[in-house]
């Protein structure tokens, strides 16, 4: 691969013809690399780029592929799967071709992982296996891999890493008398704890979301912080667009919170806050009040597990919480649910004995 200098400037710059995926030849012109060694090598990953096939690196795979993700998906899924690509994925396997990469190869990769010195969560551990699997999917499907290697392999981690962290409604009373002269704060950890609603859900609400007379808020958008940029989004499922029955007295403090708002238009947001400013002040809160601590998503477990104590059923808690389906409630809280057997057998020795 040739490389020239800019005798002006001092630089090497790379020129080259390739076809595009028509089959037109185009001109490719790249300058300002400090090095010949630097502008071969961008030809050289260029070309892998421009020439995809299972030949191709694994690095230059990612960048195909974190390519085809940005038009799809939402700025902060996309932020959250090209950090976790950069930092455990690509660094071990960027240079292998991907056609060489093997079922040993990964178990190798999962065992570092598993052995590291930070202990990672079971969940960490699976999604970042995940996000391997997924950009081998992509390569079968568009680049002529033949197997997926991460599938052969086997997984790593659980979806779910144990038992869930929650506060019951005695330990909740006694966080809230921490914020209670703070308007913004018991509103928000109010709706929080009895909706159930994701932090996103619940710091994107306006005036319009609330229907003070059926005593219902609505659930159409999210809210997300992305790059220093406030985003209004679609919520996280089709099923988290949701309306939710709030008791009276929820209704009355988001009303009691209007009254100290100023200037507030019904579009805007109620609550001009970040999740990270939200887990700040739970985090002081529980030192303060020498409280069990537990993060901004546990309030909706608390509020699931306040509800499968009340004997509400798994659809109507799925259907309250916005899960897709039913098995979602059901693997997350199944733990939760009564143990029913010992019933089962006494109430049939009843009907044996009657008889």
């Amino acid at each position: 691969m040739p490389a020239y200098k800019n005798k002006k400037r001092g630089t090497w710059y790379a020129a080259f013809y390739y076809k595009d995926w028509t089959g037109k030849k185009l001109k490719k012109k790249k300058e300002g690399f400090k090095t010949r060694r630097e502008a071969q090598t961008y030809e050289r990953k260029f070309l892998e780029t421009a020439h995809a096939n299972p030949n191709m690196t694994f690095e230059a795979l990612v960048k195909i592929y974190m390519e085809d993700c940005k038009t799809r998906l939402k700025p902060t899924t996309y932020a959250n799967k090209e950090y976790v690509i950069n930092l455990k994925v690509l660094p071990y396997f960027k240079n292998m071709r991907i056609n060489e990469i093997e079922p040993a190869t990964i178990r190798k990769w999962q065992n570092k992982l598993l052995n590291h010195e930070n202990n990672y969560s079971m969940t960490y551990l699976k999604t970042t296996n995940n996000q391997l699997s997924a950009i081998f999917n992509f390569a079968m499907k568009y680049y002529k891999l033949p197997t997926n290697p991460a599938r052969i392999s086997g997984s790593m981690g659980k979806k779910n890493s144990g038992r869930i962290a929650f506060w019951t409604k005695y330990e909740f009373d006694q966080f809230m008398t921490s914020v209670e002269d703070s308007p913004i704060y018991k509103t928000i950890f109010t709706l929080l704890f009895w909706t159930g609603m994701r932090i996103g859900e619940t710091l994107a609400l306006t005036l319009d979301d609330f229907d003070f007379r059926e005593q219902t808020v609505s659930v159409t958008k999210n809210y997300a912080r992305h790059e220093g940029q406030d985003l209004i989004l679609e919520p996280k499922t089709p099923k988290s667009k949701r309306t939710i029955t709030i008791p009276r007295a929820v209704s009355n403090i988001v009303q009691e919170y209007l009254t100290v708002l100023y200037d507030y238009q019904p579009h805007d947001r109620l609550f001009p806050i970040t999740r990270t400013t939200m887990n700040g002040v739970m985090k002081r809160k529980c030192k303060e009040m020498n409280l069990k601590r537990i993060r901004i998503h546990d309030l909706r477990h608390s509020h699931a597990s306040l509800l499968i104590e009340m004997g509400f059923s798994p659809l109507l808690i799925s259907e309250r919480l916005g899960h897709e389906n039913i098995e979602t409630t059901l693997q997350t809280y199944s733990h939760l649910y009564p143990d029913k057997h010992g019933e089962v057998a006494a109430k049939l020795q009843e009907l044996i004995e009657e008889t």
